[in-house]
């Protein structure tokens, strides 16, 4: 009995990190990149949430807030790897590392900050496991239906190719540089989105939040 009781939970937080794996998919299937970036964007998602929460903000601008910070910590890693020649897993764990600094900066130098569900409107909580389940269910059904989308579009294609073959794909024209920023900030950026649903779901940010 106790395995039925705990089983709604497990699934809410089970879908929750089923979203950040789809964002790691993108970084390590897709473009062939081991980025660790992931450890500290999760977070960063988690962060922001909740920072923007606190100051009255609505939840769904601070959801689309975390996956936009997200995104530029992906844009940071990408950077580090195209344009200064850092080869892209040392970039990431570089970018991990600094966003410890970032992510304390933004909570104000607290290691946690509260998201009171019941002072805050939040998408979910674990206090409503079947809510949970629904709406964290919708949005990543939403987002593999836009992921499908986009990969078939000319940008995804060509993202697709960068991965499985950068030689051909730059022989072919396509800027191998400028898709591996675009896929990891997309991917960080998906990543960064689960963070701001965890940090709902579980009622809090935490520094430590995505540690390996």
């Amino acid at each position: 009995m106790s395995f039925l009781y705990a089983l709604p939970g497990a699934v809410a937080e089970g879908l929750i990190w089923g979203l950040m794996a789809i964002g790691v998919y993108i970084s390590f299937k897709i473009l062939d990149i081991a980025d660790l970036t992931v450890d500290g964007s999760i977070c960063t998602g988690a962060c922001v949430c909740a920072v923007c929460l606190a100051a009255g903000l609505p939840v769904v601008l601070c959801v689309v807030l975390s996956f936009i910070a997200g995104m530029l910590a992906g844009t940071v890693t990408g950077l580090l790897h195209t344009a200064l020649g850092i080869p892209a897993i040392l970039a990431g764990i570089l970018t991990q590392l600094m966003l410890y600094s970032v992510n304390l900066l933004t909570l104000g130098g607290k290691s946690l900050m509260a998201v009171d569900h019941r002072s805050n409107t939040v998408l979910l909580h674990m206090s409503n496991n079947p809510k949970a389940i629904v709406v964290a269910g919708i949005i990543i059904a939403l987002m593999i239906i836009a992921l499908w989308r986009f990969f078939y579009t000319e940008i995804g294609l060509t993202l697709k190719s960068t991965g499985d073959n950068p030689n051909m794909s730059r022989a072919q024209g396509v800027n191998v540089k400028l898709n591996r920023v675009v896929g990891l900030a997309i991917s960080n950026g998906i990543v960064a989105l689960a963070g701001a649903l965890l940090a709902q779901y579980k009622g809090s940010a935490n520094i430590n939040d995505g540690r390996g």
